[in-house]
């Protein structure tokens, strides 16, 4: 019996899982499906509306949500004094500008930065804020500087609210190949690195992945992106059993991914609620991703890679002891999201985990997991180690078995 048999019998116990979750959930954490994370306002919507109402040589700008290729056009129009004028005139705006040459997003994002890190500072010594008001602002202080130091890259930045940040690796201009990290619940500018646990946080994980795919493939140009450009869930409540959060994360992802540079193919891998985003996604993706590997996934929103809508081919893994595996794989009245993605009649390709402890221990070096992410990132279809060691998740693929 499969995850969607469609017995009456069935059907009426999976309204009463359904029903049982909700309120289960309702009482643990509160109605918080309809509570916006995020304001109206914020440093990025001002920075945007300035955009806006802005001006260049007596010149109005063009919208900074018209398509990426009227907003290339418009750049590359520009000489590298007038460039520079708008990077310091709008930095959050252009910071975050799909469309926009990567150099002058990294610049901006970086003056964002170093801006927002000011106004952190003086926070701190705010004597209208409460104690815990004060530490808050030391602690985005102290993440602001660790951001600005090295050489990082940064695709996105908002500071507003729990924030939203995207960050490269690798050289994405001259990328032939590109792998986007896209994480799950709790995720935001506070979470996007961790000291103590590395490997969970969105930067550990694409710095991990990256430096597998350098070893899968020496030879090829790739590029990862740890995509944290999107307002996720907090904790396991209502949010993170619906999908209003994936829905908006969606739309930006798809953006990103249209406004890329080059022609590189797109590999997205896509992590607990990440996988949610994901499914909502496939349907609008451009056909450059050529691949979707979801880990510790608690569903895509659909029944069967057949219905994502997608070209693209879908992976999926998950550790025996990764706690998701006990999650109503169902959808009933908008909660939940859909069928078991690493059940046989979903129909994914189904990767081992061998090593990856966990629910998030799918990026640790040395593990199964990750070794698959990275030979799919850089397109060796062929060294992808399926689950119970089969060839089945190879075939069709170049240089597999058939």
């Amino acid at each position: 019996m499969t995850s969607f048999d469609s017995s009456p019998q069935l059907n009426v116990w999976r309204a009463a899982l359904a029903l049982a979750v909700v309120f289960i959930m309702l009482a643990t954490t509160g109605w918080t499906a309809v509570r916006d994370q995020r304001g109206d306002s914020g440093p990025l919507q001002a920075a945007v509306s300035a955009w806006e109402h802005g001006s260049l040589d007596g010149r109005a700008l063009p919208s900074a949500t018209a398509p990426p290729s009227r907003l290339h056009a418009f750049f590359s129009s520009l000489d590298a004094r007038r460039r520079d004028r708008l990077v310091r005139s709008y930095p959050l705006a252009v910071g975050n500008m799909n469309g926009a040459p990567l150099t002058l997003r990294y610049r901006a994002n970086h003056l964002a930065m170093e801006k927002a890190k000011e106004v952190e500072a003086h926070r701190i010594h705010d004597p209208r804020l409460s104690a815990d008001g004060r530490a808050d602002a030391r602690d985005r202080m102290q993440r602001f500087t660790s951001m600005l130091g090295g050489d990082r890259h940064f695709l996105a930045f908002d500071p507003s609210g729990s924030g939203r940040i995207a960050e490269v690796f690798g050289d994405l201009s001259r990328a032939r190949r590109v792998s986007v990290v896209v994480p799950g619940v709790d995720t935001a500018l506070m979470t996007f690195e961790r000291a103590d646990r590395p490997f969970t946080a969105p930067v550990g994980m694409a710095r991990s992945l990256y430096a597998a795919e350098r070893a899968a493939g020496p030879g090829t140009r790739t590029a990862v992106i740890a995509w944290a450009d999107y307002t996720a869930p907090e904790g396991i409540g209502m949010d993170a059993a619906t999908a209003m959060r994936a829905e908006d994360g969606a739309t930006r992802l798809t953006a990103l991914i249209h406004a890329l540079p080059g022609s590189a193919s797109v590999a997205l891998v896509c992590h607990s609620y990440g996988s949610v985003l994901c499914g909502v996604a496939a349907r609008s993706l451009p056909g450059r991703v050529t691949d979707i590997a979801v880990a510790g996934s608690p569903g895509m929103r659909t029944r069967s890679v057949d219905q994502l809508g997608t070209p693209a081919r879908i992976w999926a893994t998950r550790d025996n002891g990764d706690w998701i595996r006990d999650i109503p794989h169902l959808e009933f009245g908008g909660f939940g999201h859909g069928a078991d993605p690493v059940s046989e009649g979903f129909g994914a390709r189904l990767m081992s985990a061998r090593g990856a402890v966990g629910h998030g221990g799918y990026f640790v070096p040395g593990t199964t997991s990750l070794k698959n992410f990275a030979e799919i990132g850089v397109g060796a279809y062929h060294s992808v180690i399926c689950q119970h060691g089969n060839e089945t998740c190879r075939q069709g693929q170049p240089g597999a078995a058939a």
